[in-house]
């Protein structure tokens, strides 16, 4: 089955709470990647219940009909956050906050993290053998899937774009395979628009 993963548009700074809702230009970040992957369809759409992941998803479950489904398993480590601030944000307001956190001092275990991503991830394979399923989710759980399909320790260790795509064969013996990684082709702006 093919999996692809995209991560949410660009949320909206939140001093308040983790989960924030997409910005404009993140509301059209997720039209574009809607239209871009439009073509090539998708059997299911899952998505994190954290509301950014959500938003982006349902231009894409619009457009084909389908209504999508939510997993824990695949909301953001920092889901129990008192405040988000997109990460290009921290690093102009706050460069050592955003440095420790890009070194490794994410607040939580990477290890359970990863086991709950995979594990989650995992079901959703189970369950959609032979299909292409898209799960809207976001970059710390594209860092350490990845990880763990390149036979990584779990880390954050690159940097996913606002609704990138990153895609994923996983045969029903176990393998799992990258395809791409940070396919973000639908934000380029065309010559004449």
């Amino acid at each position: 089955m093919e999996l692809i993963l995209i991560r949410h548009g660009l949320p909206v700074r939140r001093d308040d709470s983790a989960d924030p809702d997409l910005s404009a230009e993140g509301h059209e970040q997720s039209r574009k990647v809607a239209a871009w992957l439009a073509h090539e369809g998708a059997d299911a759409v899952w998505s994190s219940p954290m509301r950014r992941a959500v938003q982006t998803a349902q231009p894409f479950a619009d457009h084909l009909g389908h209504q999508i489904s939510l997993h824990e398993g695949v909301a953001e480590f920092d889901r129990n956050a008192g405040a988000y601030i997109p990460m290009e944000v921290l690093k102009r307001e706050n460069y050592e906050a955003w440095l420790a956190m890009a070194t490794g001092d994410h607040g939580v275990d990477i290890g359970e993290f990863s086991a709950a991503v995979v594990g989650a991830l995992e079901e959703v394979i189970a369950a959609h053998q032979g299909q292409r399923v898209a799960v809207f989710c976001h970059g710390g759980v594209i860092n350490v899937w990845t990880a763990h399909v390149l036979g990584m320790a779990p880390r954050l260790f690159f940097e996913p774009g606002y609704t990138s795509v990153h895609r994923y064969m996983c045969a029903r013996g176990g393998q799992r395979n990258v395809l791409a990684l940070n396919e973000r082709a639908h934000l380029r702006e065309t010559a004449g628009a």
